[in-house]
């Protein structure tokens, strides 16, 4: 059904017109995504794409690199805080290794997606080769086949993933470095000076790159892994619940690769990363959210998926015939 006439039929509904705000907009947007406007199957999953990043051996993380291991690990025996989050909301949570430095023990929630231990250091060369960026890709869209429910939440663990995401949207928007770069787990201002210099390194050695250049020269592994999974989620007619900095970097390669994609996605959460806000904006993004969030983990896209249900729950309200009250939509309660 067409956006309008979503919108017609909440316009009908015994209610001010518009009264419901940004509600209505997201009921619509979901619904023609969904093709239905309202299930009982509202289901939700979280996807975390785990990656190592080669440019972490510049010192541009206040944590080392072993911490992306250790934090799979935590996610596996569910002891962070997007664990806690997804019980809450009776979301099953999933890990997906793309490629970190120390490989994880088997866990029934882990799958083995692995590209490599880590990509290289962008700073000095490219990420990764270009045959590798396309299996990022594509191993994304077949992932995607295989979630259950109607929202796919995603986002990410990766020390340094911050300065890879920077990079991404940097080439793909051509905003300056010093607009997008953050401080990340906690920098303090040297430390973000440094970071900011090795970043701009990185982005000089490249020119104009088309979306797989940019993502073979200075992406991730755990974004490309992502952004290939987001496009194949809105081919399967299913809505994606977009986090932080690293998910929405992923969301505009995506976007860059398969326009169509983004029609199914939901910004959940503006974060307090410098660059997720500046990126919102390039994007013309309006996220549900602003809590000051910076964790990624898709906590703040977990946030959005009870939002998203009491969005469609709407047409299931009565109508203005149907609850035999005058049709008054235009006025004001």
């Amino acid at each position: 059904m067409k956006k309008e006439d979503l919108q017609s039929l909440l316009d009908d509904k015994t209610k001010p017109i518009g009264s419901l705000g940004r509600l209505e907009k997201l009921a619509v947007q979901a619904a023609s995504v969904l093709g239905h406007r309202n299930s009982p199957d509202m289901g939700a999953t979280l996807t975390i794409f785990a990656g190592d990043h080669g440019i972490a051996t510049n010192s541009v993380s206040a944590f080392p690199q072993e911490v992306t291991g250790q934090m799979v690990a935590n996610f596996l025996a569910g002891g962070a805080a997007a664990n806690v989050i997804a019980a809450t909301l009776n979301v099953p949570v999933t890990v997906v290794d793309c490629g970190i430095a120390a490989v994880p023990a088997p866990h029934p929630a882990l799958v083995d997606l692995r590209l490599g231990s880590g990509t290289a250091d962008s700073a000095a060369g490219p990420a990764m080769t270009a045959q590798t960026a396309e299996r990022a890709i594509e191993q994304g869209r077949r992932f995607a086949a295989g979630l259950s429910g109607k929202m796919a939440c995603f986002g990410e663990m990766g020390i340094a993933n911050t300065s890879a995401a920077t990079l991404v949207v940097h080439k793909l928007s051509g905003m300056e470095i010093g607009e997008l770069v953050g401080r990340g787990t906690g920098l303090g201002d040297e430390a973000l000076s440094h970071k900011r210099k090795v970043l701009e390194r990185a982005a000089a050695r490249t020119g104009k790159l088309a979306p797989m250049e940019v993502l073979a020269q200075v992406g991730g592994f755990e974004i490309g892994t992502m952004a290939g999974a987001m496009i194949g989620v809105s081919e399967a007619g299913m809505l994606v619940v977009v986090d932080g900095f690293i998910a929405t970097s992923a969301a505009a390669l995506a976007r860059a690769i398969e326009p169509a994609s983004a029609d199914a996605f939901v910004y959940a959460h503006r974060s307090a990363e410098q660059g997720h806000r500046v990126l919102l904006e390039w994007l013309d993004a309006d996220p549900l959210l602003d809590f000051d969030m910076r964790l990624g983990e898709g906590t703040g896209a977990l946030l959005a998926v009870p939002m998203i249900r009491a969005a469609l729950s709407l047409f299931s309200m009565a109508s203005f015939s149907q609850a035999g009250v005058s049709g008054a939509g235009g006025a004001a309660s």
